[in-house]
């Protein structure tokens, strides 16, 4: 017999139940997570398209055990038409234009260049190539395109000139996902922002102030995983006959770093991603014709009936990602509407390690952590699934959005992302070894050892949350304090 509160929740137009109870409605959870691992551990495929295949699968699969099939379909819709997943997907493709721009002028050309005109090698050259790769990273907000971009570039070239491979690659990896977490155009800084909500204005956390409070902390890590890279990046001098091939080197790649260093200046005194990447955009346009880098056809144009140029492909490169979003986006609506996260988000909040700041902050840090995992260290999925939950246990303490989502893509960035088992990242450069006469491939378990970012952001995340470091609350207006609003505050602040 059905309970007068079932019944009534079944008449509610926005509760959703299932059969077998509350719990069936993570049936779309466990079955996207079993397509990450089918692809990412078992068939070695890296594709966005791939996982966004299996969340719409998994959503499918899902509606069979709702007692409202219909309801089913209208939370995933809800999910999807949020005002956060619209914005995501917008400043998505946006932001792919620009990263195409940099990629296709080779900007890491421009490095290789600069490489052999100081001739550094060894130790000096891993060094070389974890900076480098920052910097191509920050400038694209693209990991994963980096790393396919700056393997070939940079691996076999440095084990020629003397670098250990382990570290040379996880330098790159490193680079990598340092440029991932400090990028403003990269998803997950979009993400990490755009999920975090201020509680005394409206609005969601904006990404030049979020961007700019995480700088401690990346910052802090790299510097920490340079000295690092530096006493352990060389195994004992250039190989014999080590040379780096002179076709991967063009000088011309730095001029790149003009619309780069434009983009981040509007950026950060703007705080509109829309007007940096319009900045950054005409200026590389300008630049890269200008200097012959580019040609008009490079920007758009079409060969044999099909469309080309950096600005089709910019938009293209991202369908795979934003498929993602929407399809972790209505994955999240049944979540919602199930109830599930505010059960999750209750329990968190009520329990005693979310009570302090420290204790909601390691409620943060450790729940983004098993969920990267979990996603295979697909970190974008991660804090689009465990965001709203980071969200709302920060906000009961009155930690400022900022310093939320820092916390949360920090950790997300960190050892969860690296799991060699799980990796994505591990994966994809244990791939991207292969095929080099004059460089060894690398398994995952090996890479682990020498991926120093993530692990050394780990542990500044940690020495943060347990000191205070940089921790902020919300004020009035949205203000940025560093103690908690008073009650009067507070109470001003949300006066009509």
């Amino acid at each position: 017999m059905v309970s007068k509160r079932q019944d009534k929740q079944d008449t509610d137009a926005t509760a959703l139940t299932f059969r077998g109870g509350w719990l069936m409605a993570f049936i779309p959870v466990l079955v996207f997570l079993v397509f990450c691992v089918l692809y990412f551990v078992v068939l070695n495929a890296f594709d966005m398209v791939a996982l966004a295949m299996g969340a719409f699968v998994a959503l499918m699969i899902g509606a069979v055990f709702a007692r409202n099939y219909s309801r089913f379909w209208e939370s995933v819709m809800r999910g999807i038409g949020s005002p956060t997943s619209v914005a995501i997907i917008v400043i998505l493709f946006v932001v792919g234009m620009f990263s195409q721009l940099i990629k296709v002028t080779n900007v890491s050309g421009g490095f290789v260049w600069l490489a052999n005109l100081v001739g550094v090698n060894g130790n000096t050259f891993t060094l070389f190539v974890f900076i480098s790769v920052c910097v191509v990273s920050m400038s694209t907000g693209s990991s994963i395109g980096t790393m396919f971009t700056a393997f070939p570039i940079f691996y076999p070239a440095g084990v020629l000139l003397g670098s250990d491979p382990v570290f040379l690659a996880g330098a790159i990896i490193s680079g990598a996902i340092f440029g991932d977490n400090l990028a403003p155009i990269s998803d997950t800084t979009i993400i990490s922002s755009s999920t975090q909500r201020f509680r005394r204005k409206e609005g969601v956390a904006d990404i030049s102030g979020v961007v700019s409070s995480r700088a401690r902390y990346a910052l802090a890590a790299a510097v920490l995983c340079a000295i690092g890279f530096f006493a352990f990046g060389g195994s004992g001098g250039p190989a014999q006959g080590g040379q780096v091939d002179p076709s991967t080197a063009n000088p011309l790649g730095l001029v790149m770093l003009i619309p780069v260093a434009i983009m981040l200046v509007l950026a950060f005194t703007t705080r509109d991603i829309f007007k940096a990447i319009t900045g950054g955009l005409v200026a590389g346009i300008i630049t890269g014709l200008l200097t012959g880098l580019l040609k008009p056809n490079d920007i758009i144009g079409a060969k044999d009936g099909a469309p080309t140029g950096f600005l089709f492909d910019g938009v293209n490169s991202m369908v795979g990602t934003v498929a993602l979003v929407i399809g972790v986006f209505g994955i999240m609506g049944v979540l919602n509407a199930a109830g599930v996260l505010s059960r999750v988000i209750d329990a968190l909040v009520n329990s005693r390690l979310a009570r302090s700041p420290r204790g909601a902050e390691l409620a943060i840090g450790g729940g983004i952590t098993i969920t990267t995992m979990l996603f295979g260290g697909v970190n974008s999925a991660a804090m689009l699934t465990f965001g709203p939950v980071a969200d709302e246990i920060g906000a009961r303490i009155n930690i400022h959005p900022y310093r939320r989502a820092n916390v949360m893509d920090c950790f997300a960035m960190g050892i969860g992302a690296v799991v060699p088992v799980l990796s994505a990242y591990l994966f994809i450069g244990s791939i991207l070894t292969h095929g080099y006469d004059s460089a060894p491939t690398l398994s995952t378990f090996t890479l682990f050892g020498g991926t120093l970012y993530p692990l050394v952001l780990t542990a500044v995340m940690i020495f943060a949350v347990l000191t205070g470091w940089g921790r902020r609350f919300e004020g009035a207006d949205g203000s940025v304090s560093r103690v908690p609003a008073t009650e009067a505050e507070l109470a001003q602040s949300t006066a009509p």
